[in-house]
């Protein structure tokens, strides 16, 4: 008899575990699905893009040539910030951390330029992209690492480990902007540098940004941007320095679809990049002290409306 109600209990405990368990990964889900930056509407658009993010004439051919300005403006920047910089390898010693990688169009110049580069995307499509393109320049596969992962899931694991972080094209596309904009400053160290091109959201940005580029030219496939999540320069400016950032530059840019160029303008009414630094404990050295210790003399002209 006693047996018989030992092995009762031992059953129930059993069963009573089982449900704990499973009662814990239900609300671990829930948690993770409804505390998450990642919008999975915005995954599925560019899901069916993944293979296509190297075609220099296909859908993103103007993230192709935005590089030719949005790089010299990192570079520019974090060189201005430092006496000493290597030549040859600009970056060197500095770790960047590029946000929404995608298929790795702005992770491998900034890993050309010397930085060690660790891209994250949520979609695992772009990640297998970027890391075969990578794999055709052994100077880049030593430099670059990409995961497929969000940044708030990176965010225990890196706690201010990054001198930049780099979130091109990115913040139009995110479900919880203040979340993104907390876990960049949660990774990033003391001083760092957060580096932001990204759409206003302006009648003019609606027109030329959505109509004229998805609807009539078609340089952009249509339904990649959705207008309401459009962000006005003073809102994420706002953002940025109710998490500890201070805002350094804010400067407009233009694309040119007849020349497929981009170009700095005064006027932020389309789109604009922004530099934003995170304020630094006392005492603490800047990141860009990690840049290798060799002194140039060549001039550095860095592109932005300093604030």
């Amino acid at each position: 008899c006693f047996s018989r109600i030992s092995a009762d209990m031992k059953y129930q405990y059993q069963f009573h575990d089982i449900q704990l368990s499973l009662f814990r990964f239900t609300m671990k889900r829930l948690f993770s699905t409804s505390h998450s930056s990642v919008d999975s509407k915005e995954m599925k658009k560019f899901q069916l893009l993944a293979h296509k993010w190297w075609d220099e004439e296909g859908e993103y051919s103007a993230l192709h040539s935005m590089n030719d300005i949005r790089v010299p403006f990192i570079r520019d920047t974090l060189l201005n910030m430092s006496s000493n910089y290597h030549l040859g390898n600009p970056l060197s010693g500095v770790k960047i951390l590029d946000v929404g990688c995608g298929g790795g169009l702005l992770s491998e110049p900034l890993g050309r330029l010397g930085a060690s580069v660790t891209g994250i995307d949520p979609l695992e499509d772009n990640i297998r992209t970027a890391d075969q393109h990578k794999s055709f320049d052994p100077v880049l596969a030593k430099r670059i690492q990409y995961k497929s992962s969000s940044l708030e899931e990176i965010v225990e694991e890196c706690m201010e480990t990054f001198d930049v972080i780099v979130a091109s094209e990115v913040v139009e596309h995110v479900a919880d902007l203040e979340m993104f904009i907390r876990c960049c400053s949660q990774v990033l160290k003391p001083e760092g540098s957060l580096f932001i091109t990204t759409i206003n959201k302006t009648q003019l940005s609606y027109v030329l940004g959505i109509v004229v580029a998805e609807k009539i030219i078609g340089i952009v496939p249509e339904g990649t941007h959705e207008w309401e999540k459009f962000v006005p320069p003073e809102e994420l400016k706002h953002l940025l320095e109710s998490n500890g950032f201070s805002v350094k530059t804010v400067n407009g840019m233009l694309y040119n679809p007849l020349s497929g160029s981009w170009s700095w303008m005064e006027s932020t009414s389309i789109n604009y990049a922004m530099h934003a630094v995170k304020s630094g404990a006392q005492g603490q050295p800047s990141p860009t002290d990690a840049l290798s210790e060799m002194e140039s003399e060549q001039p550095l002209a860095t592109a932005g409306t300093t604030m």
